[in-house]
């Protein structure tokens, strides 16, 4: 059986990028680390390490070892956390990953109210974009995490079933997904621009967002016959607005950023079709332990009030 010590230096090396790094996170003594690695990959009868130069490198098996590592180290966590619970613990904790428009709108209507509910709990959040935000879930640093999909993305179903539903999807993986609330997109300009189609600025610069986000902005500018001139980009939407506002391009934007921020000298048209899915996320099946499901619930609450 593989120790789970030796896992948590596997990981721990793929995380930091060395033996000397991941020594120094764990505060273990470097040769510590290296005899942990030699007795991991006697056990395995695999090679898991590479040296480069000064350094290592995970070979294939090192890294699909050290992914798997990751799972069951965070399902080892809730587990203490489950026990906890049934020995009648009191305090606790649970940790969210949140995407930053989530955490300025309902997120915070959330918090307040589980923090009211169950005031002995120590509720922690952790800003990530969706992709950032499953590797904190499948590593344990999380409990659950918020994520967004656009329309034609692989997401689940709202019971995680049925065509379409991304169940084959490597990030989705033992992930269970419940949507909350779907939010329309919408095209933001500055306010003395006038057109509410993305073509009539076909010849106007642009501003893109994530990396998925500016996908999405090409794919619809596409659609409509033309490639956006995209001069800027950043993931802050207040910081878009405030570009878009000085007359510096056109952009897109869900409706989650612009109810949690709204420059006064831009405009904002909706779009057609769909638009994001926000979905929330937990590892494994139910049930929760009770802290993550009584958060779930504030959650859900909170992101209802959202778009009434």
């Amino acid at each position: 059986m593989l120790d789970v010590t030796r896992l948590t230096v596997l990981a721990a090396v793929a995380k930091h990028g060395s033996v000397t790094a991941a020594a120094r996170a764990l505060h273990y003594a470097q040769p510590s680390v290296s005899h942990h690695l030699a007795r991991l990959e006697a056990e395995t009868g695999s090679r898991l390490l590479q040296r480069v130069g000064r350094g290592v490198r995970l070979t294939e098996a090192g890294r699909l070892l050290a992914d798997r590592a990751e799972e069951i180290l965070g399902r080892l966590a809730a587990a203490e956390a489950e026990l906890a619970e049934l020995t009648g613990l009191r305090a606790g904790r649970v940790r969210l990953a949140a995407f930053p428009s989530a955490l300025g709108t309902f997120v915070p209507v959330a918090a307040a109210g589980f923090a009211t509910a169950h005031p002995g709990v120590d509720l922690r959040f952790a800003e990530a974009e969706p992709p950032a935000a499953v590797r904190l879930l499948r590593g344990g640093e999380v409990d659950a995490a918020l994520l967004f999909a656009h329309s034609g993305e692989s997401t689940p179903a709202r019971d995680g079933t049925g065509p379409g539903s991304g169940r084959s999807s490597p990030d989705l993986e033992g992930l269970r997904l419940e949507t909350l609330l779907e939010e329309p997109s919408y095209l933001v300009v500055p306010a003395q621009w006038p057109g509410d189609r993305l073509a009539d600025h076909r010849d106007r610069p642009w501003i893109g967002g994530c990396e998925r986000c500016r996908s999405r902005l090409v794919a619809a500018c596409a659609a409509e016959g033309f490639v956006p001139d995209i001069r800027f980009t950043t993931d802050d939407y207040v910081a878009v607005q405030a570009l878009v506002a000085a007359g510096l391009g056109a952009t897109t934007l869900p409706a989650l950023a612009l109810a949690a921020h709204r420059n006064p000298r831009i405009r904002a048209a909706p779009l057609p079709g769909p638009g994001r899915r926000v979905s929330v996320a937990v590892l494994g099946d139910p049930p929760d332990p009770p802290a993550t499901a009584a958060l779930l619930d504030q959650i859900r609450i909170a992101a209802a009030t959202v778009f009434p």
